[in-house]
């Protein structure tokens, strides 16, 4: 008991450190934020804004893979140490393979097609071209069409949505979706911001003058990563345009008696603090609250310290390095799959992603020269005291759907979420799947976005 008191004790204490990103906010003084209005352009505002919606396509040349290939071709790598499989970052053994797929098999032409299977537009908005993806539904008589934006994270992008967005709008049930699918400004084809603080408040106003460009009043929201928390602040300034809200990351500050004392006794009276089994297994397991929730947390977020201060000067090499680029990215991709991925040799990146699929990504990146930028991202939201800002004092009030995948870096029980989401209407333990959830596991969570929406709608 007093070893649960002191591990209880020590959790609460560093609860600052551990939800420096993975926070959900909580606090419901207010039920809305202003939206407010920015420029993030180049030089002025000016006096009026193109509002011009144009296609684009994503397009290469053999000068720039040419260049691609010479980089790679004059890498220099380190031998891992012996037995450490990812536990000490990308496996250099491990690299040379994925980077000789790259060099010899990935055929970025190709993938540039696959890209290009779905209508991409840009438009301007707060100084900034904005890429998006906009797939409509074919006509179906008697299905209903409702609009449906999806928001990546870090270090994804549109690409994670390629194996869910046909089940989404090519569907034989009676309901499908018309998606969305921004671009975050700085990651990808979305144009970066040209000045300091560009955060999730801001993207959630930009996003929500898109819908409007494209003529939604009304529409659904679906996040994980930064994504999550972008959308969570859409449903908190304009609620009354957001149909409901569903995320597959969920996060929450240890702070509070309340959870001292979940974290404290939770595991022996469940009940007392709402958990339910798998709660408690997802919380405590084998290993203990502290180990799951604070030490693996420190582990995998030295990313977040860099990113958070000083990105540019970590960002200098890998936007240099196409090599560098892909270690840091896909370990990602291998350790927030599955924490037990760090003590394989491949990292089990093959078990749920093919190399051409994670290399499109990385060329994603790569090609646009975005990495600096969508690493930035960090350092304008955590630039300032979280607590302070204007969203942690806004409750959410829109319908809301969870999903709660066991491999998410963190668990957080139905009871602890809404302390922050007040009209929970579907709370799902899924059964598999990690972080990068519509990349994974498609089917589970467009089963789970429909049958939440079907609730909200009531159908």
């Amino acid at each position: 008991f007093w070893n649960d008191l002191l591990v209880a004790g020590s959790a609460v204490a560093v609860g600052g450190l551990l939800t420096c990103y993975y926070w959900v906010y909580q606090g419901t003084k207010t039920k809305r934020i202003p939206i407010g209005d920015g420029w993030w352009g180049a030089g002025e505002k000016p006096q009026s804004e193109d509002e011009k919606v144009f296609p684009f396509q994503v397009q290469t040349s053999d000068e720039e893979i040419q260049d691609l290939y010479d980089r790679i071709d004059r890498t220099r790598y380190t031998e891992p140490l012996k037995d450490t499989g990812f536990q000490y970052g990308f496996n250099s053994t491990y690299l040379k393979k994925v980077v000789s797929h790259w060099r010899h098999q990935f055929n970025w032409k190709k993938q540039i097609a696959i890209l290009n299977k779905y209508p991409q537009f840009k438009t301007n908005i707060e100084g900034l071209d904005v890429h998006f993806i906009h797939v409509r539904p074919p006509h179906r008589e008697g299905q209903r069409v409702l609009p449906l934006m999806l928001v990546h994270g870090w270090p994804g992008s549109v690409y994670e949505f390629y194996r869910i967005l046909p089940l989404l709008t090519d569907s034989l049930d009676s309901l499908a979706f018309e998606v969305i699918c921004p671009s975050i400004p700085g990651y990808g084809f979305s144009e970066a911001p040209h000045k300091q603080g560009f955060d999730t408040l801001a993207a959630a106003r930009v996003f929500h003058k898109l819908m409007e460009r494209l003529g939604f009043s009304g529409y659904y929201l679906q996040g994980g990563d930064w994504g999550s928390i972008i959308t969570t602040n859409m449903a908190q300034m304009k609620p009354e345009c957001v149909k409901g809200l569903h995320l597959n990351m969920l996060t929450n500050k240890l702070r509070g008696f309340g959870v001292l004392f979940s974290i404290l006794i939770g595991r022996y009276l469940p009940w007392l603090f709402g958990f339910t089994r798998e709660d408690v297994r997802r919380l405590f397991g084998s290993v203990g609250f502290m180990e799951r929730n604070f030490y693996e947390i420190i582990r995998e977020t030295g990313y977040l310290h860099i990113q958070g201060t000083k990105p540019d000067s970590a960002g200098c090499g890998v936007n240099d390095s196409p090599v560098g680029l892909a270690a840091y990215i896909l370990e990602k991709f291998s350790t927030w799959t599955d924490f037990n991925n760090r003590d394989l040799e491949d990292g089990g990146l093959e078990r749920k992603f093919t190399l051409d699929d994670l290399l499109t990504n990385i060329m994603i990146y790569w090609t646009t020269g975005s990495i600096v930028s969508s690493m930035r991202f960090y350092k304008e939201n955590l630039k300032t005291n979280i607590d302070n800002r204007l969203d942690n004092n806004t409750g959410v009030y829109v319908p809301t759907g969870l999903a709660a995948f066991p491999n998410e870096v963190r668990h957080v029980p139905q009871s602890w979420a809404r302390d922050r989401f007040r009209n929970i209407y579907s709370y799902s333990y899924m059964p598999r799947g990690g972080h990068f959830a519509a990349f994974e596991e498609p089917q589970l969570l467009a089963d789970d976005l429909l049958q939440f929406v079907k609730k909200v709608e009531k159908l």
